[in-house]
């Protein structure tokens, strides 16, 4: 089965029980954003986290605990995951997400962890994905180097009698 054959398969990277979203306000600086200045009051929503890898795309899925209702989701495209994911200058439980409508619209919201450890798993679910997309990539790219670079050692003879 190679990469192109699994577009209908969703590989579940990691499952995060509790986490919580909230409206962030525009960033203060070219630095970053900083989740000190999230307000408890500011916090809109709080469910279940999932990654989801779907071929070469990963998608970060806010749901609903009990009904897995979608409440939003990230799309992290190959190599555009620090435009998608952004982690807080002053924590690393928090990060700031880049949702999307489907229609070009799009809007940041800050995610936050209970738990470091949570957060840690995080990021190596999202690693994970990349090393993944660039190991299937690099496949593909052997095996096309591979029959490109086969040289017919045998030259057409002619055998026929005169």
């Amino acid at each position: 089965m190679s990469f192109d054959e699994e577009e209908s398969f969703e590989h579940t990277l990691l499952v995060v029980r509790e986490v919580t979203v909230y409206k962030i306000p525009p960033r203060s600086t070219s630095g970053g954003y900083k989740c000190g200045e999230w307000l408890q009051s500011d916090k809109i929503w709080s469910g279940r986290l999932r990654v989801v890898s779907c071929k070469d795309r990963c998608e970060i899925r806010l749901e609903d605990p009990n009904s897995a209702e979608l409440f939003a989701a990230c799309f992290i495209y190959p190599g555009q995951r620090e435009s998608s994911v952004e982690p807080a200058l002053d924590s690393s439980r928090y990060f700031v997400l880049k949702i999307e409508d489907g229609n070009g619209k799009h809007a940041f919201i800050g995610l936050g962890f209970n738990e470091r450890n949570e957060a840690f798993d995080f990021n190596v679910a999202l690693s994970d994905h990349d090393k993944y997309v660039s190991r299937e990539n690099e496949k593909e790219a052997s095996e096309k180097n591979a029959t490109d670079s086969l040289i017919d050692i045998h030259p057409a003879v002619n055998h026929r009698l005169k």
